[in-house]
């Protein structure tokens, strides 16, 4: 992928690359927010089937960086934390706008979660967001985003 946006493609979505013993995801969508949004969907859908999980609650928090890919980085590191810590995974999240901070990035994020131990396993859990070849920008076609989880 050239970081243009997948040839060919309209709209938003995600897929799986293959990678050596790791999960590495690719996603796009008209916003940034958005892209961030199914590069979860697509981590998530990479190792569980939440179709029959049973849902929790739901939990917010923002994510403060210094730049785009580490706001990307740090909702992925969310997502795994509230696996270890909470045994939850996100059945669906809501991003806001990503805002400037005194030459910061912060996004506000809402999880739908469920319980891990009600969802499917079909892959391996991830174990932290690897920060080598972590991507995400903007092209003529909308965002594009790219990362490797360890597993």
């Amino acid at each position: 992928m050239d970081g243009h946006g997948p040839a060919g493609r309209a709209g938003s979505g995600h897929r799986t690359v293959p990678h050596t013993a790791d999960l590495r995801v690719e996603a796009w969508a008209p916003t940034a927010e958005g892209c961030i949004g199914e590069l979860v969907h697509a981590v998530v859908g990479g190792f569980a089937d939440l179709s029959g999980a049973r849902i929790v609650g739901e939990r917010g928090c923002t994510v403060l960086a210094a730049s785009d890919v580490d706001l990307l980085a740090g909702v992925l590191e969310e997502v795994v934390y509230r696996m270890d810590a909470d045994g939850e995974l996100p059945a669906g999240l809501a991003l806001g706008p990503i805002r400037g901070l005194d030459g910061a990035r912060t996004v506000e994020v809402r999880f739908r979660m469920a319980d891990a131990a009600t969802a499917a396993l079909v892959g391996a859990v991830p174990k932290a967001v690897s920060l080598h070849d972590l991507d995400l920008r903007a092209g003529p076609d909308g965002w594009t985003c790219r990362v490797t989880v360890d597993v």
